[in-house]
Order: structure tokens, then C-alpha cells, then sequence
């Protein structure tokens, strides 16, 4: 298996001080900021690229599992929300809203959510981020 790297460079201080973020591939690079972080200013943040990896892990692993019990989906699509809050510790990442739908012919709704609670289960960033942060999936099986 490949090492995976992302890259990434800070200037100046917290509330000034500006930077950017890249993947080792450069599929994915942004600039991120005090505003883009704690607040609506524009660019990215580490909490939405860790969504990102977790929605993409998760839709690949669901459709593996998916496939794996003869039902190939026609589609997986998933919306991480990251939820940053600060704690007593300090600031952490308590919860991550996975919310997916799923085009997978022939698969009835009981099937489908057992499914997709054991992908959430096994996919390994929710591995990672788990049990530090609550993990809550919705899955729609579209009609």
C-alpha cells in the first residue's frame, strides 16, 4: 500500500496569519484561514477536508459491502458535516453527520441500513475518528 501525504503551510499569526493545504497528488489544494476555520471567511479548513475524506471513504466502502452481498449500486452519494466545537479540553471535532443515498437496485430498506451501518462502522476513517467523535449516519435508499 502507498504512504499518503498532504502538505501544508501557515504565515503569521492565528487571526491574521493565512496558509494553504494540498494533497501529496495535488487533487485537492485550498487556502484556508483564521475566517475560513471559526467563522464563514472563504477557503477551506481542516475539519472540512477530514468531511471529505470521511464522505469518500464511507461512499467506498458502503458500495464495496454493497457489492459484496450482490447488491452494485448504481450510485453512493454522501455529505460529511463536521461539527468543531470547543470543549473543555480544548477544541475538538465531537460529531460527524454522514448523510447518504444510495441507487442500488434490488436491495430491500432493511438490507440497505444494515449495510450501511457496517460500512460506517468499518470504513477506517470512522475508525480513526471514532470513539472521540459520535458518528451519526442517515441513509436514504433512493426509489
Amino acid at each position: 500500500m502507498p504512504i499518503n501525504t498532504a502538505t501544508a503551510r501557515w504565515e503569521g499569526n492565528l487571526a491574521e496569519g493565512s496558509g494553504w493545504m494540498k494533497t501529496g497528488r495535488g487533487g485537492l489544494q485550498g487556502n484556508y484561514s483564521f475566517k475560513s476555520r471559526f467563522e464563514e471567511g472563504e477557503g477551506t479548513n481542516p475539519e472540512e477536508l477530514i468531511g471529505a475524506a470521511h464522505a469518500g471513504c464511507f461512499s467506498m466502502a458502503f458500495a464495496n459491502a454493497l457489492s459484496q452481498a450482490g447488491f452494485v449500486p448504481t450510485s453512493v452519494d454522501t455529505i460529511a458535516r463536521v461539527k468543531l466545537e470547543k470543549t473543555d479540553a480544548g477544541f475538538a471535532i465531537t460529531r460527524i453527520e454522514l448523510d447518504t443515498t444510495g441507487n442500488v437496485p434490488g436491495v430491500d430498506e432493511g438490507t440497505f441500513q444494515k449495510i450501511a451501518e457496517d460500512a460506517k462502522a468499518n470504513c477506517p476513517v470512522s475508525k480513526l475518528v471514532s470513539p472521540g467523535a459520535d458518528i451519526v449516519l442517515t441513509a436514504t435508499l433512493a426509489s
